[in-house]
């Protein structure tokens, strides 16, 4: 396969915006689909990047082509629904799944697209917007071993950790596996830090004494300035999202046969926010949620 340097995106949201920008940053010529849910794109312009209205135009100027949507469902109708990007892609060609999906939808998604002749990667993202924007993304790529070394270069121009995990599928494997840990890690947070409040404790204490002891980490430092201020631009990742990431990890735990009961717990946690209507919320204001 030759060097991939003609770049499709499809999803410019909120995370999506800083691959692109990173990746017409480093060179390569850059495409993306419009859609009314990209984040502004005229820096992406200003970079010499362009936009297309449909899958054929994108496919035809593209090496390769990232995707950075919500799930499984939304790649599913991206690749093969109707009018769909499947129909366009050949060999010679690779795409790549930045989202966060069902692994099992992975592999059926993975089986149509190589039929094609063209490659395919799944490359879910850790980390957030603002590292997305620096190009310090943390990427668990599920590939081949011939695969992943022809896609490094263009991850390494948007990550900061472009980490080979096993075969196609692996990544949203361990990119569930990652979630879990830290959206779990954020809940059980968020109930301390709403019973720290009942109980009347000073909040930078209460932080300060987490941040000595066992509660120190990466949750912890995005949950902070919530928890001192009530700012949430450190942890842009909404409650919503959370209970979907949640749905998709109880499917592959269940699938395996593994433990789930704190999983469970979690889970029902945030499917009950959103039923209540708070699911657009961002994940540290669970905090003021369930002090109610």
């Amino acid at each position: 396969m030759p060097a991939l340097e003609r770049i499709g995106l499809i999803g410019v949201g909120l995370m999506g915006h800083g691959i692109g920008l990173n990746v017409a940053k480093g060179g390569r010529q850059l495409t993306w689909l419009d859609h009314p849910g990209n984040q502004p794109t005229e820096d992406l312009a200003a970079l010499g990047a362009r936009k297309v209205s449909d899958m054929a135009a994108l496919a035809a100027a593209s090496d390769a082509i990232i995707l950075c949507v919500t799930g499984s469902p939304q790649v599913e109708a991206i690749v093969l629904g109707e009018g769909g990007l499947l129909a366009h892609l050949g060999a010679g060609q690779m795409l790549v799944d930045c989202s966060t999906a069902r692994p099992r939808s992975t592999l059926e998604v993975a089986k149509a697209v190589t039929a094609t002749g063209c490659a395919f990667v799944d490359a879910p993202m850790t980390r957030t917007p603002k590292e997305a924007a620096e190009g310090r993304l943390n990427l668990l790529v599920g590939a081949s071993e011939a695969d992943f070394a022809t896609v490094l270069p263009l991850l390494q121009s948007f990550s900061e950790v472009a980490k080979h995990v096993g075969p196609v599928g692996s990544g949203h494997q361990m990119k569930l596996l990652h979630n879990y840990v830290s959206i779990g890690s954020a809940v059980l947070m968020a109930e301390a830090a709403a019973c720290a409040r009942r109980c009347g404790l000073d909040p930078e204490v209460f932080a300060e004494v987490l941040h000595e002891g066992g509660g120190r980490g990466a949750t912890l430092e995005r949950l902070t300035p919530y928890i001192t201020s009530g700012e949430v631009a450190n942890f842009r990742f909404s409650v919503s999202n959370g209970a979907k990431d949640m749905g998709y990890y109880a499917a592959l735990a269940e699938g395996e046969g593994a433990a789930d009961g704190v999983a469970r717990a979690v889970r029902a946690l945030l499917d009950a926010q959103v039923e209540a209507g708070e699911g657009a919320r961002m994940m540290p204001e669970l905090i003021g949620l369930l002090e109610g």
